[in-house]
């Protein structure tokens, strides 16, 4: 048992304690921890129960468990039997400026009858902020796409964040009958990158059925905000008429182009115009339009992708995509094998968010 005397020592602490046991199920939380999370967090039970975690399924099942501080020191610190520390950076607001910290969890075995583990906290603050990362990307996953067809036209689509939040916005809607796809990539990464990324995602008029006139208003909108000129977006926006055959797309400073593949090879469709930003807030986009035959992949991806460096500092480029898309035979395809691609090349270190969507023509 879990003496009560040392229970008595360890309330008093000002850090945040937890105790386990091997199969991680919590015993006890001292009242530092425990204020450090919502009012609903247990003072025992599973990791996902003391931290009030809103995750679907059981505790450690989730994918958001990986990103879990407190869950992967658990762990490891279990299996090894030995002591295992978690480090989580953090952005935090102080004085009126945004100031870079970082925090520990630290878990060691305890000698004694029982198997337990003691894991140790650096204070209060860090455990709130991992519970707003966490809530903050579970909003940010709500905002991607949610099937796999939009208005007949099936697609498949990948998005990695370098960091807990990404900045890149995926979307793909029905309008009238036809399927529209819009990807953004936003200037920055981290939280402010999401937050510009969720504004491009209520921003975006997915009842305007001209991509050009969509932009011009998603540039006024972004005007409103008064954001500095390190501040921008670009985005690549496309309307699929599988009733006449043809594709009808708009850009926006989006530098990686849309590829089609069909049955003569790869084409690269570009459009040069400025990214979505105040440095020429007066700016009219243009839609053009190509036609496709049945059986055409068409493919959009941000720079995350082709700029993606390998230990030797090589960039994956452009034909790279290319001759992974040449190989494929539909959309869902080409994702999965670009996705094993780059994480040949880069050995899944990502220093931008990757994103990337197809569509089966």
């Amino acid at each position: 048992m879990f003496e009560g005397k040392y229970k008595r020592i360890l309330e008093r602490m000002p850090d945040g304690v937890f105790v386990f046991d091997e199969k991680l199920r919590v015993i006890f939380t001292n009242a530092a921890f425990r204020r450090s999370f919502s009012d609903e967090a247990k003072a025992k039970g599973t990791l996902k129960e003391t931290l009030g975690c809103k995750e679907s399924g059981a505790c450690g099942e989730n994918a958001a468990c990986e990103y879990c501080s407190f869950y992967r020191a658990m762990r490891a610190s279990v299996s090894e039997n030995r002591e295992r520390t978690e480090t989580m950076d953090a952005t935090i607001p102080r004085s009126g400026r945004m100031d870079k910290i970082s925090v520990r969890i630290r878990v060691l075995p305890v000698e004694g009858k029982k198997k337990l583990f003691l894991g140790l906290t650096d204070g209060q603050y860090h455990s709130e902020m991992e519970r707003e990362m966490l809530t903050a990307k579970q909003m940010q996953q709500r905002l991607l796409p949610a099937g796999k067809s939009a208005g007949g036209v099936p697609y498949s689509y990948m998005y990695i964040p370098c960091l807990e939040i990404g900045g890149d916005m995926p979307d793909v809607y029905e309008l009238d009958g036809q399927t529209y796809g819009v990807l953004a990539d936003v200037s920055g990464k981290g939280v402010s990158a999401g937050m510009l990324s969720a504004f491009v995602k209520a921003g975006f008029d997915k009842k305007q059925p001209k991509l050009d006139l969509a932009l011009n208003a998603l540039n006024a909108k972004f005007n409103e905000l008064n954001q500095d000129e390190r501040s921008y977006i670009t985005v690549a926006a496309v309307r699929i008429d599988e009733g006449e055959g043809v594709l009808r797309y708009a850009l926006a400073g989006h530098n990686a182009p849309i590829l089609l593949k069909t049955a003569e090879g790869v084409n690269e469709i570009e459009l040069p115009a400025p990214p979505i930003s105040n440095w020429m807030p007066d700016y009219g986009y243009t839609e053009r339009e190509m036609p496709f035959s049945k059986g055409d992949i068409l493919a959009l991806l941000t720079d995350g992708v082709t700029e993606c460096l390998n230990s030797a500092g090589e960039l994956f480029g452009i034909e790279r995509v290319e001759s992974v898309l040449h190989q494929s035979y539909n959309a869902q395809d080409f994702i999965g094998k670009l996705r094993s691609a780059l994480n040949v090349f880069c050995g899944g270190k990502f220093s931008d968010d990757i994103t990337a969507i197809a569509f089966d023509l």
